[in-house]
């Protein structure tokens, strides 16, 4: 059966963000295993998200996918970051393929479009509960984000375990850990897309420099959604 929103039980507001990560992680752990679906984007987000995920299904014994979508074009740092996460978690990333068959991608017109949101498809194609790094304070789209939610358009739980982090929040956790993160966090990139479009910013500003557009698709409604 589909989930619906009167299916949600959503914590309280007051809910410390530490706790609201760790408690959204277990449900979607227990509640799902590995038909849940954390989509990783090397980013300080996932970085924090991965690494109590770890934790969390040591309790729970169920192992979650962690599934990553490769444009072609991600930057050198991205890739390294990536080596990083699975030589530090030990994990087995899955890769759904998203690069040009006529060569690299050259802006958002093309990989932040149909191709990228295909690629999401097939990762969630057998998911219950998708895992996403999205948080309030990264933008006017993402403001009302809740810990649990439901994508009506696919009918499956979303988990935004992050959503009342902070930047501040982040890098705490990230310095107390000593976990591996994405060095252009380092050079002022805040959110880090692909190389052929995304720029140094703060939130999102960064992404899609120069454009209007403010997600790539993935959030939005699916493919014949």
């Amino acid at each position: 059966m589909n989930p619906t929103q009167s299916d949600i039980l959503t914590p309280t507001l007051s809910l410390d963000p530490a706790t609201g990560l760790t408690e959204t992680l277990r449900m979607a752990s227990a509640r799902h295993g590995e038909r849940a679906v954390l989509l990783c984007s090397f980013q300080k987000e996932e970085s924090v998200i991965l690494d109590e995920l770890l934790r969390v299904s040591e309790e729970t014994g169920a192992q979650v996918r962690v599934v990553t979508i490769d444009t072609g074009v991600l930057f050198e740092e991205t890739m390294s970051t990536w080596r990083a996460f699975e030589e530090r978690f030990g994990v087995r990333i899955e890769v759904q393929d998203a690069t040009s068959p006529n060569g690299p991608w050259t802006g958002p017109d093309n990989c932040c479009s149909a191709a990228k949101v295909v690629a999401l498809e097939r990762a969630l194609e057998d998911a219950e509960g998708w895992i996403t790094g999205i948080r309030r304070e990264q933008g006017p789209t993402r403001a009302t984000a809740e810990l649990i939610e439901v994508d009506n358009g696919r009918g499956i739980w979303k988990y935004n375990p992050l959503a009342y982090w902070t930047n501040g929040d982040l890098w705490r956790r990230i310095n107390e850990r000593d976990l591996p993160y994405n060095p252009l966090h380092d050079r002022g990139y805040d959110s880090i897309g692909c190389a052929t479009c995304t720029l140094p910013g703060a939130g999102r500003e960064g992404r899609w420099a120069g454009t209007e557009k403010t997600e790539c698709g993935l959030h939005e409604a699916p493919v014949g959604g």
